[in-house]
Order: structure tokens, then sequence, then C-alpha cells
């Protein structure tokens, strides 16, 4: 049985992973979302409508209050989005009152640090080379970075030794990588602790700032889930997690990291269906879960908001009521923006739905009477499926169940509110 609610805090909420936790988690009906930081002035406080400032796990008060802020709303699981955050946590589990949504500490301190991962993996993994010291290199150009960071931040690339030695004296807290010029690849895993992996699907890295994809696309190659299974093997992986690949010189696929949490860009699994943060607390509660698996071609292009495009063709969209919607007694403005962006493009809207009651008087509530071309009200037993008369249409609905119901039956494409997003068009 699920709860009635899961109080979930996003810790911190303003970075591009808080916010990719907001897109996955904000209109689902399980959720109740709340998002902590340690600033009252930063991004977060403009998205959450519960926010609380708090200080960074890097200060020495700041578990007292982040216990307060849990016990006075009565959280019930805390995201992680930051890497710093995530080992923090993950080393007090035991004292907060709330359910850390990560694998355990033994691997949150293994991937904190790119050595440590390397030294773990590189027996079972091709890896680059690490550089104990300037003397030992003997093929440039290398790749400096922290053996503790993330985002990009303080590297550089030394042509010879006279750079390296130049770039270690500004900052000689780096390790000295073997540099891999190929192009770079992110694989977004989730794993069940008992049945081990059940999802890893790679995406080529096209475009990045900060160190973050800013275009990325879906690639297949049968390498990724053969990583992905050794990785998974070697390290204790529970919910969503992800790692990253780069080609060197020779065309080889190498380790670069893994991050036991979901991937900023990871945007383009959840509009495809695989909605890493709530399979992730699924899994935290050990609750069973099916991932199902989708062949379109889709790709996103970020420039502070998500852009998509998609090789879909339909003419009519069926929508559900209650949960989709209207959600805890609240309009769903994402769906009817979506809505009204289809019917100004001449689409057709049709209703499917099992709400109990009068549905037209249910509509005019909230001023929805006027906006489908065509209602049906399904009776217990029935199956949606035998009102959908247009084949070159797709669903949205709510319930895992229909959706799968739907697609079986008729092959249509299938999207719960959480997939949406890739279905808007901001070209104008």
């Amino acid at each position: 049985m699920l709860p009635m609610k899961w109080r979930v805090l996003i810790l911190p909420g303003d970075t591009e992973i808080g916010l990719e936790l907001r897109r996955s988690l904000a209109w689902l009906k399980e959720v109740d979302l709340y998002s902590a930081s340690n600033s009252k002035a930063g991004h977060g406080s403009l998205v959450f409508s519960r926010h609380f400032c708090v200080p960074s796990v890097l200060e020495e008060n700041w578990l007292p209050v982040l216990r307060q802020v849990i016990e006075e709303n009565r959280i019930t699981h805390i995201f992680p989005a930051h890497d710093d955050v995530l080992l923090a946590l993950s080393e007090n589990a035991a004292s907060l009152q709330a359910r850390i949504v990560a694998s355990p500490e033994s691997t949150c301190k293994v991937a904190r640090f790119k050595s440590a991962t390397v030294h773990r993996l590189e027996s079972h993994l091709p890896t680059p080379r690490i550089y104990k010291a300037v003397v030992d290199v003997d093929r440039y150009p290398v790749f400096l970075k922290p053996d503790r960071g993330q985002g990009a931040q303080r590297t550089d690339i030394a042509a010879d030794r006279s750079e390296l030695e130049r770039l270690l004296h500004r900052d000689p807290d780096r390790i000295i990588l073997e540099f891999l010029p190929g192009p770079e690849f992110t694989v977004d895993c989730f794993s069940d602790r008992e049945r081990g992996l059940l999802y890893a699907r790679g995406r080529e890295r096209h475009r990045i700032r900060n160190g973050i994809a800013m275009r990325s696309v879906f690639t297949e190659d049968t390498r990724f889930w053969e990583y992905a299974a050794k990785i998974n093997h070697v390290l204790e992986l529970h919910g969503a997690w992800f790692f990253q690949l780069k080609e060197n010189a020779e065309g080889r696929l190498c380790l670069l990291e893994v991050a036991p949490r979901i991937g900023g860009t990871s945007c383009l699994s959840r509009v495809s269906g695989v909605n890493l943060p709530l399979l992730s607390l699924y899994e935290n509660e050990r609750i069973r879960v099916e991932i199902p698996q989708t062949s379109y071609r889709i790709e996103v292009d970020r420039a502070l908001e998500n852009r998509y495009r998609h090789d879909l063709l339909y003419r009519t969209i069926y929508v559900d009521l209650d949960d989709t919607l209207v959600v805890n007694g609240r309009v769903n403005a994402d769906l009817v923006k979506l809505l009204y962006q289809e019917l100004n493009k001449g689409k057709k809207l049709v209703l499917l739905t099992r709400h109990l009651g009068e549905v037209q008087t249910y509509l005019a509530k909230f001023r929805l009477q006027a906006l489908f071309d065509d209602a049906f009200e399904v009776q217990p037993g029935e199956k949606k499926s035998l009102f959908i008369t247009d084949k070159n249409a797709i669903l949205i609905d709510d319930s895992f169940s229909e959706c799968s119901e739907v697609r079986d039956s008729i092959g249509i494409p299938v999207f719960m509110t959480s997939m949406i997003e890739g279905l808007f068009d901001e070209r104008v």
C-alpha cells in the first residue's frame, strides 16, 4: 500500500539536479515537495512554495538545522541534489528522521572521489591512466581535475610538462589523468537492491557547459549495458545512478566517474517514460517496479529551459481527468498549457474518465467544461482502449496500469503526467 503522501525534501533545490527532481515529482499525487538550500535568494525560492534556508553541509552546524526542518515539516524522504550533500547525508542517515533516497554510504564514499572510483573499477572496465607525479607522464596532453569535484570545475588540459608544472603550482590539489579526446557519454541507470540492474540507457553529450550537458541525444551502444552491469556488480547501488564515459585515442570507452544520484540531464529518460526519481522512491520503499522500453528518438537542448524534438505524429489526444488533469483539487496548469497548444494546431481533445459523479459539473467547477471535443465515462471493468477509436492518437493518464493496457492493446504512445514536458513545442 502506498502512503497518502510522501513528503519529499530536495537538498539543495536550486541546483540543476534539484530542478530536474522538481520537474520529475511536481505533479505526482503521491508527493508533496519541499526544498532547502543555503540561500534565501537562490532559484529554489522561486520554484518551490515551501523553501527553507539551511547551512551548507560544509558548515559545522548544518545537521541540527536540517533536523529541525525535517521534524517540523514531517519530511519522509530526502533527495540529495549535490555530490557533497549526497555524501554528508549518507554519512548521517542514521541520525535523520527521514529516508535518504540514495545508495549506501560505502558506495557514496567511493563515488565521491575520482581516484577511488578508478581504483575500484580498473580491473573490471577500461579507465584512464592516473599519473602519480609529473615525472611519470610519458604522453601529452594530460587532463587535470580535482579528485573531489563536480561540474567540470577547476579542470585544465596541459599540453606539455612546463604547462603541467605551472598549472599544478597554481592549483596543486588535482589529479593528473590520461587525456581522452573522443566523444563523451552519460549512461542513466536504475538498480533494484534485490533484482539488480533494470535500466541503462546512454546519451551523447553534444554540448557541455559547466559540466552540464546542454545538448544531449540518446545513443544506442551495447557496451553501455555491459559497463553498467559490471559497475552494478562491484558497487552496491540502489535506485537511480549514472556513469560517464569518454573515448580514448584508440576509440575505447573509458570510465570517468560514477554518481549514485540522478543526472541533471536525465530528463531525456523521464520524457521517454522512465521517471528515475519516482522509481527511486519506489525502490527506497521496496515497491516492485517495471520499466517500460521506448524506442523513438528524442534529444534535448537546454538554454536555462528544456527544449525537445520528437518524431511523434498524432491528431487526437485522449486525456484522463482525476489525478491527471485535476490533481489534489488543483488544475494541472502544465497539462492545460499543452492541451491548448494542441488545440492551436487543430488537434482533437477527448476526455476518458472514471470520475465518480457528474463529469460536466465537475469540469465546470474548474472552468474546463468547453475544453474537450468529446468525453466518455468509463465504467468499472471497462478498458479504456475500447473507447479509443482514432489510432492516430496519444493517451495522457496518471495510471501506469491504464497506460500499459492501452499501449499493449492498441500500440499508441502513452504519456504519464511527468512525461508531457517532452511534448511541448515552444517555437513561435
